[in-house]
């Protein structure tokens, strides 16, 4: 039984290219939010044409913006999307049919197209994502400003079918959007206290292409996960590289 009002949320920054078709997937929603961290582009404009509802908020990090979005609704429940995702028919049915269940959060798996390629190892896959909250029993942990983890107040389950990923387009846009990643990890990790040794420099970057290689499955898609652990090596040995900024004398 289908109980409870579903908003589908979308989190955005000049995704103007990206926006119109990700809110037409989420047609079946109840109310529909872009929640926009001050575009610079038509963004805006094209969702209100597209039906949506607007909010804007500056950005400070990306958990810090999911919770205020999450507090931006008033539905029992929220399906967050980013605007380079697409909800599938089957997926959007899947949802609605839990919306009823005692869970209080549902894990959605992930296929992430990665320079134009389906990635199903170097943990691309199943990238399972906490998106679907009920709205009362969720919020963000402040520790973690990249990659959000929701603090959630009860179980949780897992979906079947897959949240579309249209992630990175080439290496420039990858290469881009790492190193905003490391800026904010470096932060956090400093914060906590950890510092970089010599060793540190070799090692955190070895042990991230094992795992990203060997551990999670990167030699199953060749030379294409190959290049994917090496950048991920390399996104790893930039966060240090930035910790030991952050600890140097000023």
């Amino acid at each position: 039984m289908t109980t409870g009002t579903l908003a589908g949320v979308i989190l955005t920054r000049n995704e103007a290219h990206n926006v119109a078709d990700c809110i037409a997937g989420l047609a079946w929603a109840d109310e529909v939010l872009v929640f926009d961290s001050l575009s610079s582009d038509e963004t805006i404009e094209i969702a209100k044409a597209a039906g949506a509802k607007v909010a804007q908020h500056a950005f400070e990090n990306y958990g810090a913006q999911r919770d205020a979005a999450l507090r931006a609704v008033n539905t029992d429940w929220v399906f967050f999307v980013d605007a380079d995702e697409r909800v599938s028919a089957e997926l959007a049915e899947e949802i609605r049919g839990k919306l009823g269940r005692p869970e209080r959060g549902w894990w959605v798996p992930r296929h992430n197209y990665i320079f134009g390629r389906l990635t199903l190892g170097a943990g691309w896959y199943p990238d399972y994502q906490l998106r679907l909250l009920h709205r009362a029993s969720a919020r963000y942990d402040p520790m973690h400003p990249v990659h959000e983890t929701v603090i959630l107040d009860g179980e949780s389950g897992y979906l079947e079918h897959p949240l579309i990923h249209y992630n990175y387009r080439d290496v420039a846009q990858f290469i881009a959007k790492q190193q905003r990643y490391a800026d904010i990890e470096a932060s956090r990790r400093f914060e906590q206290g950890m510092r970089a040794r010599a060793r540190t420099y070799l090692g955190a970057p070895a042990r991230e292409f094992y795992r990203r290689f060997i551990q999670l499955g990167g030699y199953r898609d060749g030379l294409h996960g190959l290049r994917l652990s090496v950048l991920m090596a390399w996104y790893e040995l930039q966060t240090w590289r930035r910790v030991a900024r952050l600890a140097q004398p000023r």
